[in-house]
């Protein structure tokens, strides 16, 4: 579909027809877990959810994470595409989708940020602590413990959901690859709300009212720093809104789809 600029092939699901929606998944997935919202879309409009390379299985495992890297293969995509188009970028997803507008202002005419965990001040020195215990775990080859450590103690879920994860990521394959991954996911990406106080995409900051707490507060500090940024938060629900309640999400996605592409 696309050539990212150092030569890497473009990997995406496409579906549908109509105007584009380009969709950037966020951690411990490669795009499959936006299936029931992109189902929702396609009978109006073209739905691509990009496979992002720090999760592609068929390459090997980065070094160190790059948002760059990332970034331009969304741009790429968005090139080969080459239609106005809203980009939804989902939790870590959602900080690249952040990085893609501030990098290409003029390239997409909207954009649904769900939950991206932004930078808003210095790094917790409890949450530092966690993200060591999740990679001591991993390193000791229990990646079902690392993830329930890491979205308990990082993301925030609360612990019955962490305790639920942690079966999954140690029976499924794919999901035990991806794990490593997770952890990596945005090491090195900074402070950056001055660079998206700049961005002028239409924006809807999309959150969930039971997500937890320093989720909501990056929200915040996105709508304070974004003028052209709208906040949503959709009732009794959270960060995993897009699989519980892919209509809810797929409809905020499409009413801004509706105003700004013709």
């Amino acid at each position: 579909m696309a050539i990212s600029a150092d030569g890497t092939g473009v990997r995406a699901f496409d579906e549908g027809s109509g105007p584009v929606i380009v969709v950037i998944h966020p951690g411990l997935d490669d795009g499959r877990s936006w299936r029931k919202v992109a189902a929702r879309l396609s009978g109006r409009f073209r739905v691509v959810r990009i496979v992002r390379r720090h999760y592609r299985l068929d390459l090997p495992a980065p070094a160190a994470y790059s948002i760059a890297r990332e970034v331009d293969d969304v741009l790429a995509l968005a090139k080969a595409i080459g239609e106005p188009m809203v980009i939804v970028g989902h939790s870590s997803g959602g900080v690249v989708a952040l990085e893609v507008l501030a990098a290409s202002p003029g390239t997409f005419a909207g954009a649904v940020l769900f939950e991206p965990p932004v930078a808003i001040g210095p790094p917790s020195p409890a949450g530092d602590a966690a993200l060591q215990r999740a990679r001591a775990a991993a390193t000791a080859g229990k990646p079902g413990k690392a993830m329930q450590i890491f979205v308990r103690d990082v993301v925030g879920m609360p612990a019955f959901s962490a305790w639920l994860v942690r079966p999954l990521v140690a029976v499924i394959p794919r999901m035990r690859a991806l794990a490593p991954r997770q952890l990596s996911d945005l090491d090195g990406v900074g402070l950056r709300l001055a660079s998206y106080a700049r961005i002028t995409t239409p924006t809807v900051l999309l959150g969930g009212e039971r997500s937890p707490a320093h989720l909501g507060e990056c929200l915040d500090a996105l709508a304070a720093a974004m003028p052209g940024a709208q906040k949503v938060t959709l009732a009794r629900r959270d960060h995993s809104a897009h699989l519980r309640a892919p209509g809810e999400v797929a409809r905020v996605i499409e009413n801004l789809a509706g105003k700004v592409l013709h």
